[in-house]
């Protein structure tokens, strides 16, 4: 409980013991300027880590069991959280936000307020470590006023979700390998599961227990409860693999809450709709084309680019789904498909001239479009998403209208460590 008793401080004062509430006066720039022009001290945060979690188990070993078998990928993450954290603490509300959502993702972990005392005692003391004599008081009330802004937004977002499961059992209805490193699985939860199409859910494998990554699902709600996901191994013995290749009809897994924010916007006026994806970015847009076609009354007109990827990476992403897509494109007029040319789906300077067939000629019409982009895991780092943002809005369509995961710190992938969403104890 006493870490629900604790507060964040002012900046450039001691931190007290905390209250229920946080300080709405708490100003992070002051402390992002002090962490950043310190980090050399501390540095390589990957070093830093691997220090905090060997003091962690070492002075708490029961904690162990939270955490996967294999650390690698979690140390990774870590790092790129605190990338993430330091980056973006002068947007305090934005932070509040999202480590709201991280403490009710994390109920799922078994993760509970008193292991956040222990995880801020081991980073204290690795911070010491590190930094040696140079280390200061006020640096370390910086860290602290930090990492309690992150902790009480995640306390806090765990109660409000009390009433959501920490996490659902599945039983896998379908496992089909469509090719030799990708998998579509059917699974069908325990309990009533509500989501969106548009949204991803973190699976865990029973074969890799506390180990979790997020996958798109590529299937809008049906009454039939089943849930569809397109999984591509990726080689290195983790989650994806393990559904790949070690997973099979009648097997059992766990689901996360459903999140993400690639859903149709709510009460959008008739428009064109952009979709874009490449490699299994395509499961997302299965879903939503379910959803619009379900809706009907809103006459929607919809352009699905596939195939959105640098020519070195079109092997891989060749398209894994081509029956389903052909057999729903027919006796739809208000969809219209494109695939990209090898010749113009590069990114590299944002020469996206395959996007220029999905937009509309007509004067003032751009404005009107709403576009989603799911790009596949190799290609979902910022860059090229925010190449073929960009290339959208030169185009007219708002920036309002666009959304991709990735904000904020948020990628369905496996591969991406500095883009995608962990917290601070497991993933």
């Amino acid at each position: 409980m006493r870490l629900r008793q604790r507060i964040l401080a002012p900046s450039g004062s001691r931190p007290q013991p905390w209250s229920a509430k946080a300080p709405s006066a708490y100003d992070g720039t002051a402390d992002q300027l002090l962490i950043s022009n310190s980090l050399l001290l501390v540095s390589p945060l990957e070093e830093l880590i691997a220090e905090l979690y060997r003091l962690l188990f070492e002075r708490h070993p029961y904690l162990r069991s939270l955490f996967p078998e294999s650390m690698a990928f979690q140390q990774v993450h870590l790092v790129g959280i605190f990338r993430y954290l330091i980056g973006n603490l002068h947007r305090t509300d934005e932070m509040i936000g999202v480590f709201g959502q991280l403490g009710r993702d994390h109920r799922k972990l078994g993760v509970r307020p008193a292991h956040f005392e222990a995880f801020e005692a081991a980073l204290i003391e690795a911070l010491h470590a590190r930094a040696g004599a140079r280390w200061t008081s006020a640096l370390e009330y910086a860290w602290l006023r930090m990492l309690r802004l992150a902790v009480s937004a995640m306390v806090r977002g765990a109660d409000e979700a009390i009433a959501e499961p920490p996490s659902w059992d599945a039983t896998v209805t379908s496992h089909e390998l469509r090719r030799p490193h990708l998998a579509v699985l059917r699974v069908r939860p325990h309990q009533p599961y509500a989501f969106e199409a548009g949204q991803y859910a973190s699976l865990e494998s029973p074969l890799l227990e506390q180990a979790w990554r997020p996958y798109y699902l590529a299937r809008a709600p049906h009454p039939d409860g089943e849930l569809e996901f397109h999984v591509r191994a990726r080689g290195a013995g983790g989650v994806s693999d393990a559904l790949v290749h070690g997973t099979r009809e009648g097997g059992a897994i766990r689901l996360s809450a459903p999140r993400g924010a690639l859903t149709l916007p709510d009460h959008i006026p008739p428009a064109d709709i952009l979709l874009i994806a490449s490699g299994t970015g395509w499961a997302p847009m299965k879903a939503l084309l379910q959803r619009i076609d379900a809706d009907r009354s809103r006459a929607h007109r919809v352009r699905l680019l596939l195939g959105l990827a640098a020519p070195e990476e079109r092997a891989a992403e060749e398209m894994y789904d081509a029956a389903y897509l052909e057999e729903f494109r027919r006796g739809r007029p208000w969809l219209t498909v494109i695939a990209a040319d090898e010749t113009d789906a590069r990114f590299a300077g944002a020469g996206l001239r395959a996007l220029n067939g999905m937009l509309s000629p007509h004067p003032g019409a751009a404005a009107r479009q709403h576009a989603l982009l799911a790009l596949a895991p190799e290609a979902s780092t910022t860059g090229p998403a925010r190449a073929v943002s960009a290339r959208l809005v030169a185009a007219g369509v708002p920036a309002a209208h666009i959304r991709h995961e990735t904000t904020g710190i948020v990628a369905v992938t496996e591969t991406s460590a500095s883009t995608t969403r962990t917290g601070l104890l497991s993933a």
